[in-house]
């Protein structure tokens, strides 16, 4: 009996020292197992479905004449979503229009008058200038006659006129002095009328003198009168000549008129142009595929510019936005392969590390934290990572804002 007991009891410490150094073998093992599961990869449930939502707000203001879609319906980029009430912009689209019209009118009478216009001053300018021209040819002989009649004529008439004076006085005197000779016979009566005749002839001769004197006076004056009325005629025709030399500007006038109408016609076209785009802009349609949501409007309320109508959620085009702990991402990079796990259908689904932000997300919030006053907690921050979904899941749908935990493998 005592011998079977030791001999059990032996054996059952054998066993125990058996089932000892298993354990302590699982035990390393699976501690080895674990570390190096887990040492190659960071995981977070810190993550949801992303994507590029897109507001839907109203370029122009008005009454909302038709609504196309309802809420969570699915539609295409481009489908029409709604109508604003069109007609005011189309009314301000036909006036614009005819102020156009207007304008290309205005800017066609402005270019035909501009040649014209210069087609007339330069006639009226080359006239004015031969007008200057014969007028200062004709002052110019003017005052050549005048200077001759003035100086020559006159001088030689006035001296002509004290000659034949002077012969005249000395005809008379000799007259004078004959008489009482003549009276007392001492010389014949011949000789008295031959001094009788010289004196006559004396004195015709003064006279005709005198009156050709008065001729060149007559003259010289005539002469001057010529003159003045050629200097009068220079100077109305240099006045022409500046008049017309002055409506050159008008040439210049043309032109700039021409150029306001081309500008005009500018900015009438673009005024079409927006008024063009606001009558477009009255329909609205889905700039993205994807889902109407929150639509806040109902047919006929009135909307202002900017103000948000409905939103277009794409259901194609998402990823994850993953926030791991900034310790979790020594080793992370572009590139590595993650495992997207949806908590709404319980599956994984392949993925790869798109990018890294470059801050953390309190950094980035509204009202970032400000750790230069008061007590100061040390808090781990978190920095969102992108994840792209390797293929699209086919069966499944992520809807941006969907719960996931995401796994990155590092090695």
């Amino acid at each position: 009996m005592n011998a079977l007991t030791r001999l059990m009891t032996s054996g059952g410490a054998a066993r125990v020292r058996v089932l000892a150094g298993a354990g302590v073998l699982a035990l390393v093992l699976g501690t080895a197992g674990a570390y190096f599961y887990f040492s190659g990869r960071v995981s977070t449930d810190d993550a949801q479905v992303d994507a590029h939502i897109a507001p839907v707000a109203a370029k122009v203001g008005g009454n909302i004449a038709e609504i196309l879609v309802a809420d969570n319906q699915v539609v295409k980029a481009g489908q029409v979503l709604l109508r604003i009430d069109p007609r005011d912009y189309k009314a301000h689209l036909d006036q614009v229009c005819a102020q156009l019209a207007a304008a290309e009118s205005q800017a066609r009478g402005a270019d035909a008058g501009v040649p014209l216009t210069s087609a007339t001053t330069a006639s009226v300018t080359t006239a004015a200038s031969a007008q200057l021209a014969a007028a200062a040819a004709d002052h110019e002989r003017a005052v050549a006659d005048f200077e001759r009649a003035s100086s020559s004529e006159l001088a030689l008439a006035k001296a002509d006129v004290e000659a034949r004076r002077a012969t005249a006085d000395r005809a008379r005197a000799d007259l004078e002095r004959m008489a009482p000779l003549a009276e007392k016979n001492e010389i014949s009566k011949q000789q008295f009328d031959a001094y009788v005749a010289a004196e006559r002839v004396a004195l015709s001769e003064l006279t005709a003198s005198e009156q050709k004197l008065a001729n060149a006076g007559k003259h010289a004056e005539s002469s001057r009168a010529q003159v003045q009325a050629s200097q009068a005629r220079v100077e109305a025709a240099r006045a022409a000549l500046a008049q017309a030399t002055a409506n050159r500007r008008q040439v210049d006038i043309s032109h700039a008129q021409a150029g306001t109408a081309s500008a005009a016609i500018e900015q009438a076209r673009a005024a079409v142009t927006a008024a063009q785009l606001q009558v477009e802009y009255t329909t609205i349609s889905a700039p993205i595929d994807g889902i109407v949501t929150k639509k806040t409007i109902q047919l006929g309320q009135i909307v202002q510019p900017g103000q948000s109508l409905l939103t277009i959620v794409p259901l194609s085009d998402v990823w994850v936005t993953a926030n791991f702990k900034e310790t979790q991402l020594a080793d992370v990079r572009p590139s590595q392969r993650a495992e997207i796990r949806v908590d709404a259908y319980g599956r994984s689904f392949d993925g790869h590390v798109d990018s890294i932000a470059g801050a953390t997300g309190a950094k980035l919030s509204l009202l970032p934290p400000e750790n230069a006053t008061g007590n100061f907690v040390k808090i781990v921050q978190r920095i969102p990572v992108k994840v792209a979904l390797d293929h699209a899941p086919e069966g499944y749908t992520f809807r941006p804002g969907m719960n996931v935990d995401v796994t990155i493998f590092t090695k």
